[in-house]
């Protein structure tokens, strides 16, 4: 398969972000748990039921990344990161980021105590971790 990005999200918890264990592939309870893992090429040995889209092209990817985030943006704790030309700016840079085969995250805390992750891994093969062959769904 050629050079493509898989699209994962997270929404929970803040608090759970502060346990490690869960976020580690060794740990019994990694593959049962959404929760962002501590390395994200280790998105890829998750459950391939996880993968929410899969694009070969960045723009349909980028596209994917800014939709999932609008979603949200209403909920972000921080005027800052709510801010438009903020958001703009990140998705103008987004698209060229995985044309290179860079994964992409956003992650923001959200009024609730919640955190949201949005990820773009990149797959075949994965430039830091080629070693970890893409999830079949």
């Amino acid at each position: 398969m050629q050079h493509h990005h898989h699209g994962y999200t997270w929404l929970g918890s803040a608090r759970d972000l502060l346990k490690d264990g869960p976020r580690r592939p060794i740990h019994p309870e990694y593959k049962a748990t959404r929760t962002v893992p501590l390395e994200l090429a280790h998105w890829l040995i998750k459950p391939a039921t996880f993968i929410q889209g899969t694009w070969a092209d960045p723009a349909q990817a980028a596209e994917w990344f800014a939709a999932r985030t609008h979603e949200h943006t209403a909920s972000f704790a921080s005027d800052h990161d709510r801010d438009s030309e903020t958001l703009s700016a990140q998705f103008q840079r987004i698209a060229k980021a995985l044309a290179a085969g860079e994964d992409i995250v956003g992650g923001w805390y959200l009024i609730g105590q919640r955190f949201l992750s949005i990820c773009l891994i990149a797959c075949s093969p994965h430039r830091l971790r080629p070693e970890i062959a893409c999830p079949q769904r």
